[in-house]
């Protein structure tokens, strides 16, 4: 009897096994097709791409199959530019506040895609080349490019019914040697006669040219709408020195003094691949917010430095995944 119940016990084990072996070579997931475009708070994707004013510059945007299984044949993803879904997207986080909405960016002037992406069998991703063109964008507006999986009947796969899987907003951030997020602290505001200053917490420098970006002046940032009417531009010269202009007279920017940046490197002191590039602005200016109370004209004045850290990954070729954003 007890080698019966041995012999059952056996037999059991093995048909059990042979089951949950074969659960396991069945698709656990379907096969979906989605952008990897993880959002952030803001409900976007911000890309970087390199600025360059004489050519353009290829992004590559993952396309990926879900499933636990092997892809086994080949597909072509048709995708296509989505104004519907940014309408929605600002129409929800906006309400009828027109002035604050995301932009469409332009194509072909700016950006094109391919209309079909093609992934092979046995793999589980491709890459989407975005070309852009980004000479002579204004960075005043927050720039988007909308993306769609599209799907029909006649194609070979299935696109995420998640939105956010088959959806993609790309926030486009151009950057150059100089771009990026300053930290304030030591930087003082002024309004002018006063010994009372203000210290914004940082200041972000847009993309102009190749050696150019810019600002917004003293307190001024993104979320003012009036903010274009306060660009500074800072152009890097070779001999360290900066060249301080505005393309808005009616600010009465005035600079004082002799501004210049100092850049310093050093390879990270536990990760050795990483290299930390430091970039520091002097600068001392006047000018005038002329916008906030009509009528009234308030003279601020600005002084001390903008100091950028910029984090680089020396084992990635790719130099915008290179940089830790």
């Amino acid at each position: 009897m007890n080698n019966l119940f041995k012999y059952l016990t056996i037999v059991a084990s093995v048909v059990i096994l042979s089951a949950c072996n074969n659960d396991w070579e069945d698709e656990q997931f379907e096969h979906y097709i989605s952008f990897k475009a993880p959002l952030n708070q803001q409900g976007l994707t911000p890309i970087y791409v390199r600025y360059k004013p004489d050519g353009y510059v290829t992004y590559q945007l993952p396309l990926i199959v879900s499933g636990s299984n092997t892809n086994e044949k080949n597909m072509t993803v048709h995708v296509a530019v989505d104004p519907d879904t940014l309408a929605k997207f600002n129409q929800e986080r906006f309400s009828t506040r027109t002035e604050l909405f995301y932009k469409q960016l332009p194509t072909p002037q700016f950006f094109t895609i391919p209309s079909t992406v093609n992934i092979p069998s046995g793999k589980s991703d491709a890459l989407m080349p975005i070309e852009f063109s980004l000479a002579n964008l204004d960075l005043v507006d927050k720039w988007v490019v909308p993306l769609t999986i599209l799907d029909d009947a006649s194609y070979n796969y299935r696109s995420n019914p998640k939105k956010h899987y088959k959806k993609a907003l790309l926030r486009v951030y151009p950057f150059n040697n100089f771009s990026g997020e300053y930290s304030a602290t030591g930087l003082q505001v002024f309004i002018k006669g006063s010994n009372v200053s203000l210290v914004p917490d940082y200041k972000m420098a847009y993309v102009f040219d190749e050696n150019t970006v810019f600002f917004y002046a003293g307190l001024v940032n993104e979320d003012r709408l009036d903010r274009g009417n306060y660009k500074i531009f800072v152009t890097f010269n070779d001999n360290l020195s900066l060249t301080v202009t505005t393309d808005n007279p009616d600010n009465n920017l005035v600079v004082s003094g002799s501004p210049n940046y100092i850049v310093l490197e050093e390879m990270d002191a536990v990760r050795p691949y990483l290299n930390r590039k430091y970039v520091t602005l002097n600068l001392d200016y006047e000018f005038t917010d002329y916008t906030s109370v009509p009528g009234y004209p308030i003279e601020f004045t600005v002084s001390g430095s903008l100091i950028m850290e910029r984090q680089i990954n020396i084992q990635i070729p790719d130099e915008d995944q290179a940089i830790l954003w």
